[in-house]
């Protein structure tokens, strides 16, 4: 079972208790966000630690600036002598990046959209919607089409020969085992072909077959129907009806990236501001390089978000993921906070007692 089809299966088991896949998605989000809680924990406590050594690493870096080795050896003992590792922050951001593919892949996939991809929630009226895509019904025996769309194969076809129905056979490449004949006009119908050559089966079996049944996904609008190819010669061949439609702006979508870019923002600020020293010092650089970050990457990833089809499904995890990001950041600083003040105030009784030991001394 791969990655795409557990994540799909797990999805399939939340919405089975909650009822709604909008719901399983926030869910999935939710246990994701806990199994990765200790690493985020140490992202932000690796923050907190480099905003305090920060006057001590530019103390170095300035005392060494003209021998760029002693400089890279000295940062190093610092390091290993406060137990600080520099990159600890990056960790949790290079697992979530695979993770947001592999949804990414699974709310893209055939198999999601033919079991969930039409379901609402709130104000969303698909799942598997992006900002602008046609409005296709999946297995209604028609596609609806525009202009440059392309198809592709599922991975396996129902294959009838003479005497016996072979379930399951897999399709050598899907992504180019089907070929349009022809010219292809939307509304009127498209004439599909695929080469036996892409089917897994022995030789004889190929000259045997009859017709096979698949699956076709109209890769621009994710749209699902399930078609039959008849044999004719060395090809399998469909003719399947087609409605013209155009491309329609989705603001539902929209909406739900104005809200990532939004919580993003809020995520951005939050973190910001939870990692000011006490004192108010902070690197000018280091504050330049945060405030352009939470001002210019939700304004880049919204440009991306609106050349880049993502379904609405994969919006609604980034936007639950930051909501929780945030409240994540406000509990773990509050309780840094707490720690670094409980050891102070240990240290300071501990000075108190020293004091007064050297006190009964000299009495």
């Amino acid at each position: 079972m791969d990655f795409t089809t557990l994540t799909i299966e797990l999805l399939k088991g939340l919405a089975s208790v909650v009822g709604n896949y909008g719901v399983a998605i926030i869910l999935l989000t939710i246990v994701i966000r806990l199994a990765m809680w200790p690493l985020n924990v140490s992202q932000q406590r690796s923050m907190k630690m480099m905003q305090t050594l920060q006057p001590k690493i530019k103390a170095i870096q300035d005392r060494y600036k003209s021998d760029p080795q002693k400089m890279q050896q000295k940062l190093m003992e610092f390091y290993k002598e406060h137990k600080f590792n520099p990159m600890g922050g990056c960790l949790p951001l290079l697992i979530q990046l695979p993770i947001f593919i592999l949804l990414y892949s699974a709310l893209m996939s055939p198999q999601f959209i033919q079991i969930a991809g039409d379901t609402s929630f709130g104000f969303l009226s698909r799942l598997d919607t992006t900002l602008r895509a046609t409005a296709g019904r999946s297995f209604d025996g028609a596609f609806g089409v525009s202009q440059g769309d392309t198809f592709m194969a599922s991975k396996t076809a129902k294959v009838y020969l003479p005497d016996e129905v072979i379930e399951n056979v897999k399709i050598k490449d899907p992504n180019k085992a089907i070929e349009i004949q022809g010219e292809f006009k939307p509304g009127e119908n498209v004439d599909f072909k695929i080469d036996l050559d892409h089917l897994n089966l022995k030789f004889a079996q190929l000259n045997e077959i009859q017709k096979a049944e698949l699956a076709v996904t109209d890769m621009t609008n994710k749209e699902i129907e399930n078609v039959t190819f008849e044999k004719q010669g060395n090809v399998l061949a469909a003719s399947v009806p087609t409605v013209e439609t155009s491309r329609a702006f989705h603001w539902d979508v929209f909406v739900l990236i104005a809200l990532f870019a939004l919580t993003m923002f809020a995520s951005q600020k939050v973190m910001m501001s939870a990692n000011k020293s006490k004192d108010g010092a902070v690197d000018p650089t280091q504050e330049a390089i945060q405030k352009s970050m939470g001002t210019f990457m939700p304004i880049m990833i919204i440009g991306t978000f609106i050349i880049i089809p993502i379904p609405a499904g994969v919006l609604l995890y980034l936007v639950t993921s930051n909501i929780i990001q945030i409240v994540q950041t406000l509990i773990v600083n509050k309780q840094i906070d707490m720690e670094q003040a409980r050891t102070k105030v240990l240290a300071s009784d501990s000075d108190i007692a020293d004091a007064r030991k050297i006190q009964n001394k000299e009495d």
